[in-house]
């Protein structure tokens, strides 16, 4: 955020050993990213980086992070890929989050920064799109995706690492980009004036159901 040269920044997190001192000169704040305490719109945009897959409900957290912002949530997590699939199936990788706990003094790292490892819970392009449409039903969102791969810690020993990662690296060059481990997702909060759904209008700033439309549309398929 410094170096992009953003002024006003709000970080946090759902760990009590933060100080704030850390992030000046940006404000720091507890919190608990599936109940922000954040106003509607509070900020321009919310931002999240391999964060949601530690959270109870990843989707509530996403959400919460929709709510809180004017124009759109940008989040970085893990990719539910083929690639990662096969990955899993081999056992090469943790479906629960091991290492984080393991390295963070046994005691936080997991679920909601608890001593309890977390789910690694991976995400699906069409997964996002149904949980913001669903959350919003007024317009059709827009959501911009960025791929990515990098090696994974994996369990296995020295020798079986090395046979892998040779094996991955010749694999990584044949598979489409969008299988790899990783993404980032944009997703564009929509203005509700002026691109909403047909069948949906703004009347003093409420949301309100066009009923002439619907009257006259109800069964067209959109």
């Amino acid at each position: 955020f410094s170096e992009s040269g953003y002024k006003n920044v709000t970080i946090s997190n759902l760990d009590s050993r933060m100080d704030s001192n850390q992030y000046s000169p940006y404000k720091w704040s507890y919190q608990n990213a599936e109940n922000l305490s954040f106003a509607d719109c509070q900020f321009e945009f919310t931002v999240i980086h391999a964060g949601l897959h530690h959270c109870r409900s990843p989707h509530k957290a996403l959400l919460e992070m929709y709510r809180v912002s004017q124009k759109g949530v940008l989040s970085f997590e893990s990719k539910d890929s083929f690639f990662m699939r096969i990955a899993l199936k081999l056992k090469l990788i943790y479906q629960y989050e091991l290492p984080a706990v393991f390295f963070n003094d046994m005691k936080y790292g997991g679920l909601n920064n608890s001593e309890i490892p977390n789910f690694v819970y991976r995400w699906t392009e069409n997964e996002i799109e149904k949980v913001i449409n669903t959350y919003a039903p007024y317009s059709k969102h827009k959501v911009t995706y960025f791929y990515g791969i990098s090696i994974p810690k994996l369990k296995e020993k020295f020798l079986v690492k090395k046979i892998f990662i040779f094996i991955l690296q010749i694999f990584l060059k044949l598979i489409p980009n969008n299988q790899g481990n990783l993404f980032g997702f944009f997703i564009e909060k929509p203005d509700s004036k002026s691109k909403l759904l047909p069948w949906i209008m703004n009347e003093n700033e409420t949301l309100k159901l066009n009923k002439v439309w619907l009257k006259k549309n109800w069964m067209l398929k959109i």
